[in-house]
Protein backbone atom coordinates (compact mmCIF):
# COMPACT_ATOMS: atom_id res chain seq x y z
CA UNK A 1 0.00 0.00 0.00
CA UNK A 2 3.12 2.45 0.62
CA UNK A 3 4.38 1.88 -2.71
CA UNK A 4 1.01 2.59 -4.27
CA UNK A 5 0.37 6.01 -2.03
CA UNK A 6 4.21 6.73 -3.03
CA UNK A 7 3.68 6.22 -7.07
CA UNK A 8 0.45 8.05 -7.03
CA UNK A 9 2.60 10.92 -4.66
CA UNK A 10 4.96 11.08 -7.71
CA UNK A 11 1.87 11.20 -10.38
CA UNK A 12 0.90 14.09 -8.66
CA UNK A 13 4.13 15.64 -8.15
CA UNK A 14 4.52 15.24 -11.96
CA UNK A 15 1.47 16.73 -13.28
CA UNK A 16 1.73 20.03 -10.43
CA UNK A 17 5.40 20.06 -12.13
CA UNK A 18 3.90 20.08 -15.68
CA UNK A 19 1.36 22.92 -14.69
CA UNK A 20 3.83 25.08 -12.51
CA UNK A 21 7.08 24.85 -14.92
CA UNK A 22 7.00 26.26 -19.04
CA UNK A 23 8.71 24.12 -21.59
CA UNK A 24 7.38 21.22 -20.66
CA UNK A 25 4.30 19.43 -21.90
CA UNK A 26 2.53 16.10 -21.80
CA UNK A 27 0.06 14.70 -24.34
CA UNK A 28 -2.12 11.94 -23.81
CA UNK A 29 -3.33 12.74 -20.44
CA UNK A 30 -3.13 10.94 -17.27
CA UNK A 31 -1.78 7.73 -19.12
CA UNK A 32 1.20 9.97 -19.83
CA UNK A 33 1.46 10.86 -16.82
CA UNK A 34 1.81 8.03 -14.99
CA UNK A 35 3.97 6.43 -17.49
CA UNK A 36 6.53 9.62 -16.85
CA UNK A 37 6.36 9.05 -13.10
CA UNK A 38 6.97 5.40 -13.89
CA UNK A 39 9.82 6.32 -15.76
CA UNK A 40 11.34 8.70 -13.15
CA UNK A 41 10.77 6.43 -10.51
CA UNK A 42 12.65 3.33 -12.23
CA UNK A 43 15.34 6.04 -12.95
CA UNK A 44 16.01 8.01 -9.81
CA UNK A 45 16.14 4.14 -7.61
CA UNK A 46 18.07 2.40 -10.64
CA UNK A 47 20.46 4.81 -12.34
CA UNK A 48 20.80 7.96 -10.23
CA UNK A 49 22.64 6.55 -7.16
CA UNK A 50 24.90 5.39 -9.82
CA UNK A 51 25.19 8.38 -11.51
CA UNK A 52 25.80 10.33 -8.35
CA UNK A 53 28.10 7.70 -7.26
CA UNK A 54 30.26 8.62 -10.20
CA UNK A 55 30.12 12.08 -10.12
CA UNK A 56 31.15 12.49 -6.87
CA UNK A 57 34.64 13.94 -7.18
CA UNK A 58 32.88 16.95 -9.76
CA UNK A 59 30.01 17.49 -7.20
CA UNK A 60 32.52 18.20 -4.30
CA UNK A 61 34.38 20.52 -6.42
CA UNK A 62 30.87 22.51 -7.52
CA UNK A 63 29.66 22.10 -3.60
CA UNK A 64 26.55 20.10 -5.18
CA UNK A 65 25.64 22.00 -7.83
CA UNK A 66 26.68 19.52 -10.25
CA UNK A 67 23.94 17.13 -8.62
CA UNK A 68 21.19 19.70 -9.80
CA UNK A 69 22.75 19.41 -13.64
CA UNK A 70 22.90 15.56 -13.18
CA UNK A 71 19.23 15.43 -12.28
CA UNK A 72 18.13 17.82 -14.88
CA UNK A 73 19.89 15.42 -17.50
CA UNK A 74 17.95 12.61 -15.86
CA UNK A 75 14.42 14.79 -16.18
CA UNK A 76 15.38 15.32 -20.20
CA UNK A 77 15.88 11.83 -20.86
CA UNK A 78 12.39 11.00 -19.10
CA UNK A 79 11.27 13.50 -22.10
CA UNK A 80 13.13 11.17 -24.35
CA UNK A 81 12.20 8.22 -23.69
CA UNK A 82 8.34 8.58 -23.26
CA UNK A 83 6.15 8.79 -25.70
CA UNK A 84 4.23 12.32 -25.37
CA UNK A 85 6.24 13.81 -22.86
CA UNK A 86 8.42 16.92 -23.96
CA UNK A 87 11.13 18.78 -22.63
CA UNK A 88 12.16 21.95 -24.13
CA UNK A 89 15.58 22.34 -23.60
CA UNK A 90 17.83 22.73 -20.52
CA UNK A 91 16.28 25.43 -18.29
CA UNK A 92 12.81 24.06 -18.39
CA UNK A 93 14.75 20.41 -17.29
CA UNK A 94 16.60 22.11 -14.69
CA UNK A 95 13.69 24.10 -13.26
CA UNK A 96 11.33 20.68 -13.99
CA UNK A 97 13.74 18.13 -12.11
CA UNK A 98 13.73 20.71 -8.69
CA UNK A 99 10.14 21.58 -8.85
CA UNK A 100 9.60 17.58 -9.16
CA UNK A 101 12.37 16.87 -6.03
CA UNK A 102 10.19 19.24 -4.08
CA UNK A 103 6.88 18.16 -4.85
CA UNK A 104 7.55 14.77 -4.25
CA UNK A 105 9.20 15.35 -0.96
CA UNK A 106 6.42 17.14 0.12
CA UNK A 107 3.63 15.14 -1.06
CA UNK A 108 5.71 11.76 0.05
CA UNK A 109 6.26 13.11 3.27
CA UNK A 110 2.34 13.95 4.34
CA UNK A 111 1.94 10.18 2.88
CA UNK A 112 4.00 9.13 4.84
CA UNK A 113 2.98 6.22 7.43
CA UNK A 114 3.12 6.70 11.26
CA UNK A 115 4.92 4.57 12.92
CA UNK A 116 2.97 2.72 15.98
CA UNK A 117 4.73 2.83 19.51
Amino acid sequence: MNMILRFLGTAAAVFLTINIVGGIAVEGGWVTILLVALVWSAISLIIKPILHTLALPITILTFGLFALVLNALLFWVVGAIVPGFSVDGFLPALLGSIVLSILSWLINSVFKPRQNP
